[in-house]
This record gives structure tokens, sequence and C-alpha cells, in this order.
């Protein structure tokens, strides 16, 4: 429950961020969303299950907001720079996601304990509110993102290539967060300590990094992205199948395999948010209409994950339903690869699927 209550809230948080963003203005609505997650960091490292619980929702709703948001100030700031900042965006969060996951418990450990090993992270959160009061002086670009009703268009919901986006943005989740919450513990029925489990999840986000910043940058410069929906498919199946085998000593090759793969496919559907729109606008209508989907098969997956372990009692049939969801993600990624935006074919319904 715990791992989950962060996901819904991505979920249901991510529709409402454009429209604070139009009424607020971007800049605003980033630094209270920052202020937000202080306030929920530092109540989920107090004592008590109702402030772990209250905390993590409170950071997920702040996340939320930041996830749509970002990439639409990249597209808005940077429209001539989209693939290197969100390769930079992208580096980022996979950078700080895999150093919290490989020393969270040995901070924890030496003496810090769990409140004050999660507290540590408040200082993050202060260096970007910090970093991000010279833009709330920009009134002028904080109100450029607001629009008239008269002036937003179609319906992106009614869109086929905007389904395919979200589409795609929603499986790549659902195999992270499976991956994520189930990777150490199958390491570990494996034979590997708990410590080792956590550290091959932080080498697969580790292996990230290179390609989360190099991808974006790539597919900026392609007609379209199929060729990298094409190498994304087949690293992740050639790790998952590697999952199946009983050899541990190639377990970190399969890892680090399918953390390339998780690159490929997480800097794609982020650049997708700036390459399938036309404005700032669009962006963040998109990134929330594809994260509010996406996040809730997120929080399903590793839930089913575990039921269908505890059904069948080995990780094989479990696999096969992350295998599905890889080569269901290949043909919705194709879609989602073609050159065109989502706003002119927002009105030709789901005939584009």
């Amino acid at each position: 429950m715990l791992t989950t209550v962060p996901l819904l809230a991505f979920a249901l948080m991510s529709p409402f961020a454009p429209r604070l963003a139009r009424r607020f203005g971007m800049e605003r609505v980033v630094f209270y969303a920052l202020i937000v997650l202080l306030i929920g960091s530092i109540s989920r490292s107090l004592s008590g299950t109702g402030t772990l619980f209250l905390g993590t929702l409170f950071i997920g709703l702040a996340i939320a907001i930041l996830n749509v948001l970002i990439p639409s100030i990249v597209k808005r700031d940077f429209s001539d720079k989209v693939g290197l900042m969100t390769g930079v965006y992208s580096v980022a969060m996979n950078l700080c996601g895999a150093l919290a996951s490989g020393i969270s418990i040995p901070l924890a450990r030496t003496g810090f304990n769990w409140q004050g090993a999660l507290v540590c992270w408040c200082l993050l959160v202060i260096l970007a509110m910090v970093s991000w009061v010279p833009r709330l002086r920009s009134s002028q670009r904080s109100t450029s993102f607001s629009v008239s009703k008269a002036e937003k268009g179609p319906s992106f919901w009614k869109s086929g290539l905007a389904w395919q986006v979200t589409a795609f943005m929603g499986l790549q989740s659902l195999v992270f967060y499976i991956l994520a919450a189930w990777l150490p513990e199958i390491l570990v029925s494996r034979g590997m300590s708990e410590d080792s489990g956590g550290w091959m999840l932080s080498l697969m986000q580790f292996s990230m990094l290179p390609f989360t910043f190099i991808v974006p940058i790539i597919a900026t410069r392609m007609r379209n992205q199929r060729p990298l929906i094409l190498i994304t498919t087949i690293l992740l199946l050639i790790g998952i199948v590697g999952l199946f085998a009983k050899q541990n000593a190639l377990l970190p090759v399969w890892v680090i395999l399918i953390g390339i793969g998780g690159a490929f496919s997480f800097s794609l559907a982020m650049i997708f948010f700036s390459l399938r729109t036309k404005s700032a606008q669009e962006a963040a209508e998109l990134s929330g209409m594809a994260q509010t989907v996406g996040y809730l098969l997120a929080a399903i997956g590793p839930m089913l994950f575990g039921l269908l372990h505890d059904l069948t009692h080995n990780w094989n049939v479990p696999l096969i339903l992350i295998t599905v969801a890889i080569l269901f993600m290949f043909v919705l990624g194709l879609g989602a690869a073609r050159n065109r935006y989502v706003s002119d074919t927002s009105s030709t319904t789901m005939d584009d699927m």
C-alpha cells in the first residue's frame, strides 16, 4: 500500500496540473509543489503510521505536478534544445533515484535510523526551492502559458495518437515499477542477500543514466523514432528472458540490459510530450493525460505481479506478464513514434490507432 499511494496520487493529480498552470502560471505552481514536497518529506520522516502515509501522499501529489509541468517548461523555454534539456532532466531524475535506492538503507544503518535517512532528502528539496526563486520574478513568462477557453484545441482524449503516447507511457511505467518493487525479491529468492538485491536495483538505475541523456538528443534528430522503439524492445526482451534463467553469474548483464532498455523507453515517453505537440500548452495537456493513465497502470502492476507470484509460487508467470507488456509497448510505440502532432489528429477519434 505504501508504494502504491504515490502512484495513485500521480494518477489523480496529473490532469489538474495544466489547469493550475493556466490559472496561476507554471513557475508559481512548480514552487508551490516544491513546498508541498518539503512538507510531505518532513511528515514522512516523523514517527507514526499516519504521518508516514500522509507524507507519502503529499509527496506523490507534489511530484505529479512537477512530472507534468517540467516537460512543458522545457518545450516552452528550450524549444530549440528540447532533446538536450529533456536528457539533462531525465538524467537528474534517474541519478537521484539511483542514489536514493543505493544509500538510504546504509544511511539508516549508520546511526541516522530510517527517519533520519528519509529527512536527509529534504536538503535536495530546499536546494530546488532556492534555485527556483529567480524564476518566480519572471511574471511575464508565467502568464504566457495562460490561454482562454476559446483558444483551446480539441480534446486529446479523442486522439488516437495521444492514446498511443499515453499507452506507451503507461506500459513503460508499469514495467519499471514492477521491477523497482520486485527485482530485489526475485534476486533474493535466487540466493542473493538483501543488500546485494538492493544494489542490483541501483545498478539497473545507474545503467540508465548515460542513455537517458543521449536518447532524447538522438530522437529529436530523427524523422520518426521507430528504430529507437525497436531497440528498446530488443533490450528489454533480452533482459527479461535472462531473468528466467537460473544462472546468477549473468544476472548483472541482464539487469544492465533492462536498465538500458528502460532508459530508452522512459526517455522516449518524455520526449514524445514535446515532439508530438506544437506548444507548451499542448505538451502539458498531453503529459497530464499520459501520466494520469500511465500511473494508474503502474499502480496496478506491482500488485498484480505479486498476486501472480502468490498464486503460482514461482516467478515465471509474473515475468511472462512483463514480456506481454513489452510486446504491447512495441506495437503502441510504433504508432506513437510517427512524425505527427496530436492536435492534428485529435478530431479523427480513435481511427488513428
